[in-house]
């Protein structure tokens, strides 16, 4: 081949690329597809059957995978509440305290870390502080609000359960159905109170008011979700989040396959048979071509057998609390069956998602987010090459990925070479680990002051979540919730409650 001809067809083939490349951007900008976020809570990354788990009990995730596109470092927070903060406003959590969890601050444990002990309201009750979302922060939701989308979050909040301004409905969202708190029985929608009293208390609500439904919650999300989507228009595109409590615990009675499976293998089929009618759904209701749909998880599982092949749990910073399955579907826009290797974080979405809707960026409080488009549609490389977990002032240890490296208190991981944590190469790389040392104190130092807290939860012990809501509950869910609560324990031996302890250095001990 002669020196013109190789210089002819290198020509063609980079202006090819700069097209496709030209052409993917112009796809991008924005396409306003209708977003459908699905979350689980708890599941550990080897559970799905396409990262390693039993293919028995995730069919549906599985053929998801095979339709779309795998992230294979795709990175949340360790534990429920900080993680659904992260996605909500595309900030850490630490710059509004959500990585402390409403129920945290009634918790001795946690409060102790704080150097605050449980305060006394009005009624002499001994109380949890109120804690939320900070109501200043603009969400996603609010975000594709501004630019005309349908916004609804169908399942587990957890970003604030008693005050009327820290709910759904008032962070951006036009419908709402679920809990607000951590979470409950499958079955009775009841939760224990979970600081200071263990009580039950009510958590089950259609737009800010209790409901009294039967079912599973499993399936009762998955029913909303159609109900909800029929409604739905081509005119107007819509954002709908959908965090299940599957499989969070407590595992309870599940309605089938306990014949067969163990009662959390079969409440992980329940959640595989939701993810497969919202699916469904998209489908038959002629949504499919232009809907992106994530399905992910909000953190590791409560054990290292579960988030095979990564090392630790929910609650720690190990890649087994962190390091969770993603999945995203949008036909013509993502290769059935593709993977995408660049990092990636749960603020990520924020960016992601309105630049695809055509919303603005700029707000008042900075973004820890990066638009990643490009990144998962048109090839590009990840921008992302930090991710900042816990710093200073968490009840976790300070931890910081930078690269290939990530530093977790004192602990030095190349998680390229090292992808299980097995060796600690800190010894290794001095000049590394001071670099990201100092680099933590920073983002510490951006943490702003906690402030006193002076609201508290009065009536320390209400029927249902929702200050407005527990005001004036139904008959039915005052009997419903004074005979549970009979059935209960009374009281607890000194030091010990229904939830478990604070984390104490890197690890958790969940049988405490």
């Amino acid at each position: 081949m002669n020196r013109s001809l190789v210089l002819v067809l290198s020509f063609l083939y980079v202006s090819l690329d700069s097209v496709l490349e030209s052409s993917m951007a112009q796809q991008l900008q924005p396409s306003r597809p209708n977003i459908v976020m699905i979350l689980s809570d708890d599941m550990g990354y080897g559970q799905p059957g396409f990262t390693g788990g039993n293919p028995e009990l995730t069919p549906n995730i599985d053929r998801l995978a095979a339709q779309g596109m795998q992230l294979t470092q795709f990175y949340t927070h360790s534990v429920c509440a900080p993680t659904r903060a992260a996605f909500l406003t595309g900030r850490y959590p630490f710059r509004t305290w959500s990585d402390w969890r409403s129920e945290d601050f009634g918790k001795p444990s946690y409060l102790k870390s704080l150097g605050l002990e449980l305060p006394v309201n009005e009624l002499g009750e001994k109380t949890r502080r109120i804690h939320a979302l900070d109501t200043e922060e603009r969400t996603v939701a609010e975000a594709l609000q501004e630019v005309g989308y349908f916004t609804s979050i169908i399942g587990k909040w957890h970003c604030g359960e008693w005050l009327k301004e820290n709910l759904p409905m008032q962070q951006g969202f036009d419908h709402q159905y679920g809990h607000y708190a951590w979470g409950i029985d499958y079955n009775t929608f009841l939760i224990e109170h979970n600081a200071p009293a263990p009580f039950h208390v009510y958590d089950w609500h259609r737009n800010e008011q209790p409901i009294q439904e039967t079912g599973y919650t499993t399936d009762l999300i998955a029913s909303e979700f159609e109900r909800v989507l029929a409604q739905q228009s081509e005119e107007r595109p819509f954002f709908i989040y959908v965090p299940f409590n599957a499989v969070h615990g407590p595992i309870n009675t599940v309605p089938r396959h306990t014949d067969k499976y163990s009662a959390s293998d079969a409440a992980l089929k329940c959640y595989d048979e939701a993810v497969g009618r919202i699916l469904a759904s998209i489908d038959a209701n002629g949504f499919a071509e232009n809907t992106l749909v994530i399905c992910t998880n909000d953190n590791g599982g409560l054990t290292e057998a579960s988030n095979k092949p990564w090392r630790g749990t929910k609650n720690t910073t190990f890649e087994g609390g962190v390091h969770v399955p993603c999945i995203m579907r949008w036909p013509g826009m993502t290769v059935p069956g593709s993977h995408r290797d660049g990092m990636m974080h749960i603020t990520d979405c924020f960016a992601t998602f309105a630049t695809l809707a055509g919303s603005t960026l700029e707000q008042p409080r900075p973004l820890d987010s990066f638009n990643m488009s490009e990144m998962l549609f048109a090839e590009a490389a990840s921008p992302r090459t930090e991710i900042v977990y816990e710093v200073s002032g968490s009840v976790r240890v300070p931890t910081l990925r930078q690269g290939d490296f990530k530093l977790m208190g004192e602990l030095l991981f190349n998680l390229v070479d090292d992808p299980a944590e097995t060796t600690d190469v800190a010894a290794q790389h001095p000049e590394l680990v001071q670099r990201m040392t100092a680099r933590l104190q920073e983002l510490g130092s951006q943490r702003p002051p906690l402030g006193d807290k002076p609201l508290l939860m009065t009536p320390a012990l209400p029927y249902v979540y929702g200050e407005a809501e527990a005001k004036h509950p139904p008959q039915w869910l005052i009997e419903a919730v004074d005979q549970a609560r009979a059935l209960q324990p009374q009281e607890w031996p000194e030091g010990k409650t229904p939830w478990p302890q604070a984390p104490e250095g890197i690890s958790i001990d969940y049988s405490k």
